[in-house]
This record gives structure tokens, sequence and C-alpha cells, in this order.
């Protein structure tokens, strides 16, 4: 018959190895995070790139664009402001020297202000003028083709013109370019010609 102390005894190493037996079981068993590592990724994780719009930013409309919608004029108010810039700058390149410069500058007359036409009297019948143009027999032809328009203004307009002179005289012939900048400005219902000036030097029109 077995005494306490030996049943103790027994308990105590049954209980021991029951104790090593779960402890075995556990370092048998995978860890989930360790499973989750090696068990492979069905969808990986889509990388993010940027977008791409697939359509332009800036589409053109069906619709006809009117520019002249947004001018402070009509289109037949620009196109008679362009018409006269162009008659009036092949006027002012014509000119000969056996003509009276008088006449000379009444024809510059009728396409300007009564201002610019007052300047230009004085410098197309300058005695310095008159005279070199008398001596070398001096004959110009010009012709004018708008080249830009620079500015618009409510009441006024600055286009670039191009003057081709066919020059002829005693120095020598020539083929002389020039390009001005030629304010017109609106004056009652008509246009004029408010000021000229040689493309470079820049203008603005009447304020």
């Amino acid at each position: 018959m077995a005494q306490p102390g030996d049943r103790r005894g027994v308990a105590f190493v049954v209980i021991v190895v029951v104790i090593a037996a779960v402890g075995l079981y556990l370092t048998m068993w995978p860890d989930s995070s360790d499973e989750a590592a090696r068990e492979p990724t069905a969808n990986p994780p889509a990388t993010r790139s940027a977008a791409v719009p697939s359509a332009p930013l800036a589409t053109a409309s069906a619709a006809p664009f009117d520019i002249y919608s947004y001018l402070p004029m009509r289109k037949e108010q620009l196109a008679a402001a362009a018409d006269l810039a162009e008659r009036f700058t092949a006027a002012y390149g014509t000119f000969r020297h056996d003509e009276e410069p008088a006449a000379y500058a009444q024809r510059l007359k009728v396409f300007t202000t009564p201002e610019l036409a007052g300047t230009l009297t004085r410098t197309v019948t300058s005695a310095g003028f008159v005279e070199q143009m008398r001596a070398d027999q001096t004959v110009s032809t010009a012709t004018a083709a708008l080249k830009e328009i620079r500015q618009v203004e409510q009441s006024s307009i600055v286009f670039v013109v191009t003057a081709n002179r066919q020059v002829t005289a005693k120095s020598g012939n020539q083929l002389a370019t020039e390009e001005y900048a030629v304010t017109v400005s609106q004056l009652g219902a008509d246009w004029r010609i408010y000021d000229l000036r040689p493309a470079l030097e820049g203008q603005k029109g009447d304020q």
C-alpha cells in the first residue's frame, strides 16, 4: 500500500510530464505570423503612379471663335482703320523733287488730325528737306502693307506698317524698306492718323 508521500511524488512527476508535453506541442505548432510570411501573396499591392489625364486639358470648341467680340470696335471699323494706316503710309513715302512742298503737305493732311497735319506741314516744307530733295532730284514711290496690330484702345489703334520705297536720285537708286508705328484715332464718326513714328521707337495711342 502506497504511502501519502509516495502518492505526492507520483503526482508531481505526472504534472511535470504534462507540462513538458504541452511545451513540446507549442514549439512544434507553426506561428501564425510565420505562416503568413511564408504564404505567397495572391494580389500584391498596386504601386501608386502619377495620374495621367485621359484627355487634353484644352479642347477646341465646335463653335466659331469671334475675336472681334472682345475688341472695343466692330470688324468693319478695325478694317477701315487698317486701310487708312496703309494708305497714309504709302502717301507719306511718295514724293518728288518737282512737286510743290505745299501740295505734298496737303496730300498728307487729308489723312491726319489737325495737330499732326501742322507738324507734317512744317517738316515737308522746311528749307532743309526741300533743298536736299531738289538738289538730288529725288523721286520716291511707296507701297505699304500692314504688319501687325501693336495696341488697341477704346478709341485708337496702333498699327505697325511696312513701307517699301523705290527711290531714284542723282546719288543713286535704291529700294528702301521702313517700318512705322502708325496711331489711328477716332475723330467723331471717322478715323484719322494721330501719330507716326519709326516702329522701333514705339508709341501709345491717344488715351
